[in-house]
């Protein structure tokens, strides 16, 4: 397939899918965003500190989670490019019963330190502790299903359900601002009902997600008769490298949170907590578009294919680096009006250090997206180096520190600041392992993202190319058996692969290109690899699973289904699955 080619099925692919998985990280974020707007203007600037005293907490919380969410995401993204639905299916029994027993100890922890008063590691205010304790209470409720809905919202990507995730968001907003509404606005339960509205909407949330894997429908479904104990260490091994930015992000909210207390004070927290909730409606963005990367690098890796790989990043430098200027720009000219949402008074110092937030922190947001990339890539391709450092410095040395050089002669925006110089020092570090694994300076994306030269199948060893008219399909068969024939595969191997692709082309442009106005097109591939012919054609049409027309057998008419019947005899192996909206049927000849 021609790299240009390539290129426009992965960008297509990625923009379809960035949507929905900016509303799946919109969801996380929303409740902040709510809580803010409720605590500032119908509580007071003390549930606001409580609010932010909480952030630290929840990023940890959510770093736990992250540990599966990214290591079952890059677990089963291999073995969907394996094509092993067992193994799949085992992931995410694992995944879920972990999660559940992590989420059932934070809620005990959270309840024990709200219900005893023991938060005064955390505040010794007379003011705002009572407002914590309660707070954390509201919160436990919500930790079950706040975590086992981001693990859902993962395994519905891969189940290419994004209908019922759009009407598990919608549901979650709109009964998070009624909740708040009532709890804080009518019944004034103040920070409990803060975190209480948050916690209820989540729930429903999670249980419309979680409807459809006890539906019977679904493609992966849990199982503990196959679940494998020994798939926890690979997914916690998986996931850990990439979640230790999280906890190092508490570890950083901590230290910021002092440094603000010493030299500004408590208004220092309540403008940056607003700052901060207010940009993660706006960091969904970027986190979206790490999701639908993640997922596609996962699947690359295990095809083993370096132009899906290639292109993940080409797409992210030149299309989604791109589309996020334009809100980094909005961000920063709306700066006053959005402030507005929050703080209304211009005099107070809390409003102008708001303000100054969300002109500053938006400039992170460019490098932010590429380390988030090449985070993802090496966490998935086993550079654990890389991703340790990035961890480190992006999670808490680079802020912290350049905060504590800058904050007593700057004051407030040394925070801000510091954010967009910890954005730079990661790009140094990406373009210096780089620089050090190839001992030259990168000279194309392949050696920018030190891909091994080893890694798939030589060149010499596959062919690809795109389909997108039925007079196209008459080359198919040609160019197959001739790429057979010149690697030394026999010439009956050779006809059966080249009819067998010629085939299942012919039915996809037939049935499937025919059932809707969209343009579509093919990808095929073959591989030869130990002896075996490997074929995959891949298509974006509507899921169609060839195996329920190969067990049709039309007395009537003994030629209806005849072509996809002779291809399931003839292959000694056949495997169908719809990942991520593609038909992906994969033959061994």
């Amino acid at each position: 397939m021609d790299k240009n080619d390539n290129y426009k099925m992965i960008l297509k692919l990625m923009l379809r899918l960035l949507p929905i998985q900016v509303l799946f990280v919109f969801v996380g974020m929303i409740n902040g965003i709510v809580s803010t707007y409720f605590a500032t203007n119908y509580v007071g600037i003390d549930a606001m500190s409580a609010v932010g005293l909480y952030g630290p907490i929840n990023m940890f919380i959510q770093a736990v989670g992250t540990i599966f969410v990214g290591g079952s995401a890059i677990v089963c993204g291999k073995y969907i490019g394996q094509n092993n639905r067992k193994e799949v299916t085992s992931t995410f029994s694992v995944d879920m019963v972990i999660t559940f027993c992590i989420a059932i100890f934070f809620t005990i922890v959270l309840l024990v330190l709200g219900f005893y008063d023991l938060t005064g590691i955390f505040t010794n205010d007379p003011n705002v502790r009572p407002l914590f304790n309660v707070y954390l209470i509201g919160q436990a409720i919500g930790i079950l299903p706040f975590l086992l809905g981001n693990q859902f919202s993962v395994f519905l990507s891969l189940e290419n359900k994004q209908r019922l995730s759009v009407i598990a968001s919608t549901v979650f907003i709109a009964v998070n601002i009624a909740f708040n509404y009532l709890f804080v606005q009518v019944m004034q339960l103040q920070a409990f009902g803060l975190a209480l509205a948050g916690s209820l909407g989540m729930l429903i949330f999670c249980l419309i997600e979680g409807s459809y894997f006890v539906s019977g429908k679904s493609y992966i479904r849990f199982s503990l008769s196959i679940l494998k104990a020994s798939q926890a260490k690979e997914i916690f091994t998986k996931g850990l490298p990439g979640a230790l930015t999280y906890i190092y992000m508490t570890v950083r909210g901590f230290a910021v949170n002092g440094l603000l207390t010493t030299y500004v004070g408590s208004v220092g927290i309540s403008a940056f907590a607003a700052a901060n909730n207010l940009m993660s409606l706006f960091w969904a963005i970027p986190s979206g578009m790490q999701a639908v990367s993640r997922l596609l690098l996962s699947i690359g890796i295990g095809e083993e294919d370096k132009k899906t790989l290639t292109n993940v990043m080409r797409v992210m430098f030149k299309v989604y680096i791109s589309m996020h200027m334009v809100v980094v720009a909005a961000i920063i000219l709306l700066s006053k009006p959005l402030t507005n949402i929050f703080f209304h008074d211009p005099l107070e110092p809390v409003y102008m250090m708001t303000v100054w937030g969300l002109r500053i922190l938006p400039l992170c947001m460019p490098f932010a997206i590429i380390t988030m990339h090449f985070t993802s890539y090496a966490q998935a391709s086993g550079k654990n180096v890389l991703v340790n450092i990035l961890s480190l410095f992006d999670g808490v040395l680079g802020v912290v520190i350049c905060s504590a050089l800058l904050i007593g002669k700057v004051g407030m925006n040394a925070v801000y600041i510091a954010n967009v110089l910890n954005g730079i020092i990661d790009i140094i570090i990406i373009l210096l392992y780089a620089i050090i694994q190839n001992k030259h300076v990168p000279h194309n994306m392949e050696e920018l993202m030190v891909i091994p030269k080893d890694f798939g199948v030589n060149e010499d060893d596959v062919i690809s190319f795109t389909v997108k008219t039925l007079d196209e399909v008459t080359s198919v068969a040609e160019k197959i058996q001739n790429f057979c024939k010149e690697r030394g595969v026999d010439s009956k191997r050779s006809m059966i692969a080249g009819l067998a692709m010629e085939e299942m082309a012919g039915n996809v442009i037939t049935h499937g290109f025919t059932k809707d106005k969209k343009k579509h097109s093919i990808d095929i591939k073959a591989i030869h690899k130990n002896d075996d012919v490997i074929l995959r054609i891949k298509d974006d049409c509507i899921a169609f699973d060839p195996n329920t027309r190969n067990s049709i057998d039309d007395q009537d008419d003994p030629t209806k289904n005849f072509g996809i019947r002779m291809i399931y005899k003839i292959a000694s192996e056949v495997n169908y699955q719809n990942i991520l909206g593609l038909n992906v049927l994969t033959l061994k000849i």
